[in-house]
């Protein structure tokens, strides 16, 4: 195994073959953001979403994908030649990788590519028994979809973060105060394949924990008004949003990217999203 992955796992208390695959979808986004990197994409893009917050600002979640904004639209963007920088990078660390741009039937600012590897194969490669691994289906593979917005609405504040393992490099993210605005408008408003996406609702409440101030000007722009909402305008929709939320569909959404996934059956309701609603610092 490569001496810098061995590094990498040792972050994990892998108790499960679940957090085993976590714990290797980690490795391998962190990979991806490092051949980026090399291939300069970060002098045209930034870094957003919640594998970001997982990685630079320290979510206690996980993350599946890999979200990234153009600092300015540009409607001819593609992933080539990126998709190779990402590809030979995991390969110098020994992961076999596929990187496949989606091809979609209608054209949308976000372009989508998909990056696949064998579970199996990789897994015994960070060092999985391979008695674990019988009930893993031998053609299932680790999906990470990376995206970018190449038509971005807003113009974001950035800001460089370092990357620690495999290697310190600089990575461009959409900064803290504009992460929560998006992720709050995700979460009041966004549909998720006609389903609830809990995760948006968890990192809601995580950041509200950490005291984020939510910039409302931000978040009026992403809501697409003209006029700024006040807070207690702002504090009327939300309420009335939660009053909406089905409660156990978040909570199948999110129970599988934590740990303890008892504090989340037990305790969220609507109830519980109001008070946390309740707590948040709106700034102008």
């Amino acid at each position: 195994m490569n001496n810098a992955i061995k590094q990498m796992l040792e972050r994990y208390e892998c108790r499960s073959l679940q957090e085993h695959e976590q714990a290797l979808r980690e490795i391998l986004q962190e990979i991806a953001l490092v051949g980026l990197w090399r291939g300069k994409f970060f002098e045209h893009a930034a870094f957003y979403g919640g594998t970001a917050l997982r990685i630079f600002y320290n979510l206690d979640r996980f993350s599946e994908d890999l979200d990234f904004t153009l600092l300015s639209p540009n409607s001819k963007w593609n992933w080539e030649p990126f998709g190779h920088a990402i590809k030979t990078e995991l390969s110098s660390f020994g992961f076999d990788v596929s990187f496949v741009e989606k091809e979609k039937k209608t054209q949308t600012a976000i372009k989508s590519a998909f990056l696949k590897t064998p579970t199996v194969q990789e897994l015994l490669k960070i060092g999985v028994h391979s008695n674990l691994l019988k009930e893993i289906h031998p053609e299932t593979t680790i999906r990470i979809r990376v995206e970018i917005d190449t038509d971005p609405a807003l113009e974001y504040a950035y800001e460089q973060k370092f990357l620690s393992q495999p290697l310190p490099v600089s990575i461009r993210c959409v900064n803290e105060e504009n992460l929560f605005a998006g992720k709050m408008h995700a979460a009041l408003f966004r549909a998720w394949k006609g389903r609830v996406k809990g995760r948006d609702w968890y990192d809601m409440v995580w950041f509200i924990r950490r005291k984020t101030p939510l910039n409302l000007t931000l978040f009026s722009k992403l809501n697409q008004q003209e006029e700024v909402l006040s807070h207690s305008a702002f504090l009327k929709m939300a309420r009335e949003r939660i009053d909406q939320l089905d409660v156990s569909a978040a909570i199948e959404d999110i129970i599988h990217f934590v740990r303890d996934q008892e504090v989340i059956s037990r305790t969220w309701s609507k109830e519980f999203f109001h008070y946390w609603i309740d707590q948040i610092q709106a700034i102008q």
